[in-house]
């Protein structure tokens, strides 16, 4: 909000608008509230927050009266307020969200929450009891010869269990039958999972867990379990490339279709760099 109050000055024929900038103070703010316990302390410096950030609503709404009144170019004032137009509800629905759930102590669900005022389909991403995490969760498949055979952009944030058999029908419709065998990581791991699996054909399953599975109702002997295992955890180096030789850590690109076509396309380069070293060797 302070840039944009900065670019309406700036505008051809501007007059000067006046405003205080809670950057800092909103800063200050978002830092106390990550490192203070308990909670109605923590509720304190939200209402703060909440009141800087109305207040430079407010101005926004003071700059619109002014920039009318004066003689602006009209194109610059039209991209300018059509901009105020885009952010002014995020910011109010983030402002909701707080409120609901810290003052009202209220269980807001994540699709009614936003994540990112710029990234608006930015979803939260929780792995077990690591750091929370904000973007989009993917599910690849990949194969033997380490080409990425398929990826699913998810909605939400899923649990690896219910993603598992989704991701084998795909890969039948798309190749035409199940694999002989399969490993997945440990988070895939349930019984009806791998009794389904062996139901579509797949003859062994290996999931990186046991949880509770025994080896010997997942492949035919330790030895095949260790092999797949590992192939499994060979697998990490794949992704481990994708995110570091191909941009996958994180998307530059504008939008949700750009941010699908972003990782359709690192996916692809992937393969055509794996088609190029098998050739050449």
């Amino acid at each position: 909000m302070i840039r944009l109050l900065e670019q309406a000055q700036s505008l051809n024929g501007a007059p000067r608008i006046a405003f205080r900038n809670h950057r800092r103070v909103a800063k200050k703010r978002a830092r106390a509230i990550a490192y203070t316990r308990p909670k109605d302390k923590k509720a304190r410096l939200y209402r703060d927050l909440i009141d800087v950030t109305r207040q430079t609503i407010n101005y926004l709404e003071q700059a619109k009266i002014a920039l009318n009144k004066a003689p602006v170019d009209a194109l610059q004032q039209m991209g300018w307020e059509s901009e105020v137009a885009h952010y002014i509800p995020l910011i109010l629905q983030v402002i909701s969200q707080t409120e609901r759930r810290v003052f009202n102590n209220e269980m807001v669900p994540a699709s009614e929450k936003i994540f990112s005022i710029f990234e608006t389909h930015t979803d939260i991403i929780i792995k077990g009891s690591r750091d929370i995490q904000y973007g989009r969760k993917l599910n690849l498949s990949s194969s033997k010869s380490g080409l990425i055979l398929d990826v699913v952009i998810e909605e939400g944030n899923p649990a690896d269990t219910d993603r598992f058999l989704p991701m084998l029908d795909r890969h039948i419709e798309n190749y035409g039958c199940a694999p002989r065998q399969v490993a997945v990581d440990g988070g895939y791991a349930s019984k009806d999972n791998l009794k389904e699996a062996k139901s579509r054909g797949v003859e062994e399953v290996t999931f990186h867990k046991k949880r509770g599975i025994k080896i010997e109702d997942m492949v035919k002997s330790p030895w095949v379990y260790r092999q797949l295992r590992n192939f499994r955890a060979g697998i990490e180096a794949g992704i481990s490339c994708l995110k570091r030789a191909y941009g996958l850590a994180r998307c530059t690109w504008k939008g949700l279709e750009h941010f699908k076509r972003y990782v359709w396309s690192s996916v692809v380069a992937h393969n055509l760099a794996t088609f190029a070293r098998r050739v050449t060797t």
